[in-house]
């Protein structure tokens, strides 16, 4: 347990923030014994992981949890499929890579997320046609009002775009420690998304490994490394309207793309986050220090020596534009700490375990 500990080199952003407690949680044993010591001293408790999807608005009161629990373990294996446990402090790239060299497939179009495996099934992460929702068998996890330990199916983790049961009924009970992913052994890929698509157009038969290698590639094309420019990956959601709304806005704005999504029995189109704020102006903008990353108008940058402060500032400018131009109402993807309106902070109040 530490005491007043600094975490800019523990978000992606780099901003820096400081942690009035701050434990490392590599056991259960770990996990349980801190619960006990914020309960004791009435903390509040906030659940950190590979921090890429975070917004550090100022310091974090109560205790800051680094969860490092690691650990990735077949559990069986039937023709054509098998099924993976891993622990929630695993590195969730490293992961998918070590599931392409056992020959277990169906992540490899999630390559290059940065963060934890424990976040995934909070966020239901997603990229190039592929949710990981889509693969998760159960979900382990502490509840920190029982002190139990719940396996929690996926049928039951509510996963849609970018949200799961643990962002809403569980958030602030339940801390995750694994996930169990099925996958399978077929080499058939899933190549939908158009970028990817157009990326292995003269592949002939994509395997599994190309389909790694073509989304590893556009990634780094498209997106900043945070190890030189500070970044949480994509800021906004996609925002998801109603199809009356979208036809009255391709008439003013014909180019305006859209697909229907299939989160929903009405039928909703979700528009592209990113053309908003292009077409608003913003891309390649800046304010202080922030900025619109100029070759990805979805991404937020840090330039250097960012306060957050601007970057708060920028994504409520981008927003109200946004807002004005279109009755678009953008929704932060990354959580804001400690929390707003703005955005979703889950801090938990540990009972006594």
């Amino acid at each position: 347990m530490q005491e007043n500990v600094e975490l800019q080199a523990l978000n992606t952003f780099g901003l820096s923030a400081r942690a009035r407690y701050f434990c490392v949680v590599d056991t259960l044993a770990a996990l349980q014994g801190a619960l006990r010591f914020a309960h004791e001293k009435q903390l509040p408790v906030f659940i950190l992981g590979g921090g890429s999807n975070i917004l550090l608005r100022d310091n974090v009161p109560g205790l800051v949890l680094h969860m490092l629990i690691k650990g990735i373990a077949k559990l069986s294996e039937a023709e054509g499929s098998v099924r993976v446990q891993v622990s929630c402090g695993e590195n969730w790239h490293a992961f998918v890579t070590y599931c392409l060299a056992q020959g277990w497939h169906g992540l490899e179009n999630l390559a290059l997320i940065p963060g934890s495996v424990g976040a995934a099934p909070i966020q239901n992460i997603g990229a190039y046609g592929v949710e990981a929702g889509e693969l998760i068998e159960s979900v382990t996890a502490l509840n920190t009002v029982t002190g139990t330990i719940e396996t929690i199916a996926a049928a039951d983790c509510a996963f849609a775009y970018r949200d799961s049961v643990f962002k809403r009924q569980y958030r602030g009970s339940r801390i995750i420690l694994s996930v169990v992913f099925l996958l399978h052994r077929s080499t058939k890929v899933n190549v939908s998304y158009a970028s990817l698509a157009q990326a292995l157009a003269g592949t002939p038969a994509p395997q599994p490994a190309d389909v790694f290698a073509a989304v590893v590639a556009i990634r780094r094309s498209r997106l900043p490394d945070p190890a030189l420019l500070g970044n949480a990956g994509s800021f906004f959601k996609n925002p998801v309207i109603g199809i009356s709304e979208y036809a009255s806005l391709q008439q003013r704005h014909a180019d305006l793309p859209g697909h229907e999504s299939s989160d929903s029995d009405v039928r909703q189109v979700k528009v592209p986050a990113a053309w908003l704020i292009e077409r608003a102006g913003w891309k390649g903008r800046r304010l202080g220090q922030a900025g619109v990353y100029e070759k990805q108008s979805l991404v937020l940058i840090n330039h250097g020596a960012a306060r957050a402060e601007e970057i708060v500032a920028l994504a409520q400018a981008i927003s109200r534009d946004v807002e004005q131009q279109f009755g678009i109402l953008l929704e932060p993807e990354v959580q804001w700490v400690p929390g707003t309106k703005h955005g979703d902070f889950a801090m938990y109040l540990p009972q006594e375990l």
